[in-house]
């Protein structure tokens, strides 16, 4: 036998209630006898609980502020720097490469934990001031740069005069 040869009904018949006894849908049409969910529009609204102070009113409200554009940084430590070379120039993309952040683009924040041993130059978007002084005392510098969306018009423009003029 073969599914082809198999008549399947593809659309199922609708429950008619309330049409006599035979179709076991009759009389109360599957709804019961008597109270509040038997009658047409019956039943309690969504939330109550039958004169329960219902839970939406129980817990508190909610309050503080959200801002609606929220600066989000990927962070990252002073500690994780020590497995880059010495003396190199570190941006988002050897970050990236070296799997130090998730991605490129966005928004890089240098914080003070751990110890530097070698001469780095770190461009990121922010950094603490703890961070910095880590840098410096191992012979490197912090160049805290502006953020530029990739995919805005800001980022097509160049950023500095000697930029303009080459």
């Amino acid at each position: 036998m073969k599914i082809h040869d198999l008549e399947l009904e593809t659309t199922k018949d609708r429950k008619r209630v309330g049409r006599g006894i035979g179709s076991g849908y009759g009389k109360t049409a599957g709804r019961g006898t008597k109270g509040q969910n038997s009658r047409t529009g019956g039943g309690v609204r969504p939330g109550f609980e039958g004169g329960q102070n219902p839970l939406s009113k129980r817990l508190p409200k909610k309050r503080g502020f959200v801002p609606r554009v929220q600066v989000l940084y990927q962070v990252i430590n002073v500690e994780s720097l020590e497995k880059l070379k010495d003396g190199t120039l570190v941006d988002a993309a050897i970050l990236a490469k070296a799997g130090l952040i998730k991605h490129e683009d966005g928004r890089i924040k240098l914080l003070a934990r751990g110890e530097l041993t070698k001469k780095l130059t770190v461009q990121v978007h922010g950094s603490s001031a703890s961070a910095i002084a880590i840098v410096e005392k191992a012979g490197g510098k912090v160049e805290v740069i502006d953020y530029v969306k990739a995919h805005s018009k800001k980022a097509t423009r160049p950023k500095t005069e000697e930029a303009l003029q080459a």
